[in-house]
């Protein structure tokens, strides 16, 4: 007999006996109704009175009734969160199946900004991609969205397994620092010789550190999004087509970027001239990438913004890291 079938004979049973005692307690003076009703009420504890005056007897009963059944529910409780840990653990036991049979697929490092639109990117084009996080709701978040999702940290050999980094055909390291993605790159390297590794770098100095640990291609956020990654990564024999853009002199200090409106809802619907975007941070919307994955260069005054775009920003460090900090988390 499983858990099921024996709590609902176990309240059949509370319910039954419970009936019997306040009909034999009532001495004549209860009906069958009144004593059905009257366990009822005392098993679900929602206290409307009692039908009939209790005798200390049937107080008793009574205090019986709602220990049995306040213990019933506990165990009912239990079950069903039993249950649903059970249906959520044969959901990931078959998520990490399907990602033990991959090949040639790609692996993301880290579910923050830039790995979000990376992600978004490789799904638009219909290519296999793992995503490793250690963050639970981020985990809870990438799953929610039907994306293939290792729980665990990126530095972990065990973790690296679960993702199939053997198999895979490209990776994109965009932890938050620059030492675990130093890291991670010699593990990589280490487990998968022939893989195409693209790592984030935030500092300059630490490119050729990078390289040598067996990076293909590292790139710097300030001067390269998310979208662009997703292009070097499915395709590193070619440039991003909007590489155009970035700039070719470093004196200028300016940074290329690229910010996805998803959660930006105050320019839904908002004609690009009225976003006042360049106004509030002196940043220029160089671009915007529709849900298409199409990149609308110089796009009009009056063109119309969504959540579902992704505008290109050029602007100096300084202003572009304030239109940053302002974004949501």
């Amino acid at each position: 007999m499983n858990k099921k079938s024996f709590i609902l004979l176990y309240f059949l049973f509370l319910v039954t006996f419970g009936t019997i005692g306040f009909y034999l307690l009532g001495e004549n003076n209860w009906s069958w109704v009144d004593s059905i009703y009257m366990t009822v009420i005392t098993l679900s504890t929602v206290g409307y009175g009692e039908v009939h005056p209790l005798t200390d007897a049937g107080k008793v009963w009574a205090v019986l009734i709602i220990i049995f059944g306040v213990t019933g529910i506990g165990v009912l409780i239990r079950t069903f969160r039993e249950e649903f840990i059970q249906i959520e653990q044969y959901r990931v036991n078959k998520m990490m199946k399907n990602i033990s049979k991959l090949k040639n697929h790609f692996v993301i490092c880290g579910y923050g900004r830039m790995g979000a639109v990376i992600a978004r990117e490789l799904q638009e084009k219909d290519l296999d991609f793992v995503i490793i996080e250690v963050n639970d709701k981020k985990v809870e978040k990438i799953r929610s969205k039907g994306m293939f999702c290792v729980h665990g940290d990126a530095t972990s050999e065990e973790t690296l397994t679960a993702a199939r980094v053997d198999n895979a055909a490209g990776v994109a390291i965009v932890l938050d620092t620059d030492q675990d993605n130093l890291f991670v790159t010699m593990s990589m390297k280490t487990t998968n010789p022939e893989l195409f590794i693209l790592s984030r770098c935030s500092l300059e100095d630490n490119n050729s550190k990078l390289i040598r640990a067996g990076a293909n291609r590292v790139v710097n956020p300030y001067t390269a999004g998310g979208h662009r990654m997703a292009e070097i990564l499915s395709k590193p024999q070619v440039e991003d087509s909007i590489s155009v853009l970035s700039p070719k002199h470093a004196g200028m200090n300016l940074t290329l970027d690229e910010i996805s409106l998803e959660n930006l809802t105050q320019y839904d619907g908002v004609l690009l001239k009225d976003s006042n975007i360049r106004e509030d941070y002196d940043v220029m919307v160089v671009g915007i990438i529709n849900s298409a994955g199409e990149t609308n260069i110089n796009p009009e005054p009056g063109t119309v913004l969504n959540t579902t775009d992704t505008v290109l920003l050029m602007g100096e460090v300084d202003k572009m890291n304030r239109f940053k900090e302002n974004l949501p988390s």
